[in-house]
């Protein structure tokens, strides 16, 4: 074979090599997180996602002004409890077939007190995430697309 020849096979293979590699990657959910309204666009406050592969949770820590701060709508414990600091969402465990996305868990939304099914995607460059809560099956949920901070 020749030099030139051999040079091209190895470049392709080392493209091809890198290509699979960079696909493979799966971005963390683990940080901050600025929640944006789906109804208004506009952010309300920050989460920060914490955990493991196994189980992830996120809590409130930061909210924008405007924003509520007490769960007047919550039930149980979290009645008229301080939202800053409040575990939002947890119980997420992270798909075997995709690394990008978490599921299993559930998200509590603090304006209406409801809990729901939740899935979230990490995006592949890992900046913005996906949050699906839902009743029953995915298909009948809303979506928010957050946004990482300190990046």
């Amino acid at each position: 074979m020749s030099n030139l020849v051999r040079k091209f096979v190895f470049g392709v293979l080392f493209i091809v090599f890198n290509a699979f590699a960079f696909s493979a990657y799966a971005a963390s959910p683990i940080g901050l997180w600025k929640t944006i309204d789906d109804v208004t666009g506009k952010p309300k406050g920050i989460v920060r996602i914490y955990g493991s592969t196994s189980d992830l949770s996120a809590a409130v820590v930061k909210i924008f002004p405007g924003g509520l701060t007490i769960c007047s709508a919550c039930s149980g414990r979290l009645k008229d409890k301080p939202i800053m600091g409040m575990v939002v969402m947890h119980g997420l465990k992270q798909s075997s077939d995709n690394p990008n996305v978490w599921s299993g868990g559930e998200i509590m939304d603090p304006k209406n007190g409801k809990v729901y099914s939740c899935t979230i995607t990490v995006s592949a460059d890992g900046r913005t995430l996906e949050v699906r809560g839902y009743l029953g099956i995915s298909m009948f949920g809303r979506s928010q697309t957050w946004i990482r901070e300190g990046r």
